[in-house]
């Protein structure tokens, strides 16, 4: 059986942009599934999807503007731009239409994009983000539970960069797989010449929209939070997806911020059978 298989047919490109080169790899054949990286990743942090996903589908992965091995930008990448990025690549490649699955900062490409309405979006799966919609904006009931947790979630972080544990990777994945801990390091130092923390800012400027303006997506949409993320708030999708028809909220329970890469079986599951549904 080995000597018959042959692995999916992988390819790397460059999108080139009016200020800027992006990085992307597709690997495989089948529907679009593009991959949106949060702001500790790049193109590599979706290998556990890849290999999962591209049996049956053309998995596209990128690397954002200013993302390492995309090309570097001076005072580093500006959000607002990601949108049209992502809409740049999907013309590139001349897709008809895609399935996106976005995780943390990547959720600003995809809700942006999503909003374009191009017609392309058949599926939108956002992964420990709300990208640049507000939760705060889903009703007033939500704001002291989002006060609450916005309070214990800074005490957190500060116990783990303490610690030395990656916070967007967090204290259980450090523990119970301190392999996979440092491989995350290790995509991380990829791009250590950011500063994190002044992007990490903008993203914050830029969350402004109102839950239901996702509406306008038109395509169905799935969230999945990580019960113990202490980055974004493991309930803003159950808050936000009764605002929008069609989306729908999952959770991974022992999982952080990085579900995808802690507990990428329990996810993959979750992103095939949220495909498969609307199809």
């Amino acid at each position: 059986m080995t000597q018959d298989y042959a692995a999916p047919a992988r390819r790397l490109g460059t999108l080139e942009r009016p200020d800027c080169r992006i990085h992307f790899e597709e690997t495989g054949e089948g529907p679009a599934l593009i991959f949106a990286h949060g702001l500790g990743g790049n193109q590599l942090s979706w290998w556990q999807q890849v290999g999962h996903f591209s049996a049956r589908y053309r998995c596209i992965t990128f690397a954002h503007r200013g993302f390492a091995p995309s090309s570097r930008i001076e005072g580093g990448p500006d959000p607002a731009r990601y949108g049209d990025d992502l809409a740049a690549l999907v013309d590139h490649l001349k897709l008809t239409e895609v399935r996106i699955v976005a995780q943390s900062m990547g959720g600003w490409s995809a809700v942006e994009y999503a909003l374009k309405r191009t017609g392309k979006l058949k599926a939108l799966v956002l992964a420990a983000t709300t990208g640049s919609l507000d939760p705060a904006q889903a009703g007033e009931a939500v704001l002291p539970r989002l006060a609450a947790w916005a309070k214990a979630s800074e005490n957190a972080r500060a116990d783990l960069v303490r610690r030395s544990i990656h916070v967007a990777a967090g204290a259980r994945m450090a523990a119970e797989q301190p392999a996979l801990h440092l491989l995350y390091r290790h995509i991380d130092d990829m791009n250590a010449h950011l500063d994190k923390e002044a992007i990490r800012a903008r993203l914050g400027r830029n969350r402004t929209r109102a839950p239901a303006e996702l509406a306008k997506a038109g395509c169905p949409v799935l969230f999945i939070a990580g019960d113990e993320d202490v980055v974004i708030p493991p309930f803003a999708g159950d808050v936000i997806a009764p605002l929008v028809p069609g989306a729908r909220a999952a959770h991974i329970p022992d999982a952080g911020h990085s579900a995808y890469f802690e507990r990428a079986a329990a996810f993959n599951r979750l992103v095939e059978e949220f495909l498969a549904s609307v199809a």
